[in-house]
């Protein structure tokens, strides 16, 4: 049977696991929509908020 402690402990796991998981995943998929952002500029497609001739 398990312990208040040994629950709570897991749970705290689970949950830090789930964040770090978070974390991992909107980072990636940042650095990912960057490189796209990248590609679509250098092909010449530029956003729409972006004014004419403005550069980073």
């Amino acid at each position: 049977m398990m312990t208040h402690t040994t629950y709570v402990l897991a749970s705290y796991a689970i949950a830090a696991l789930t964040v770090l998981a978070l974390v991992f995943w909107v980072w990636t998929d940042g650095r990912a929509r960057r490189r796209e952002l990248q590609t679509l500029e250098s092909a010449g497609i530029r956003r729409r908020s972006a004014q004419a001739g403005e550069t980073q």
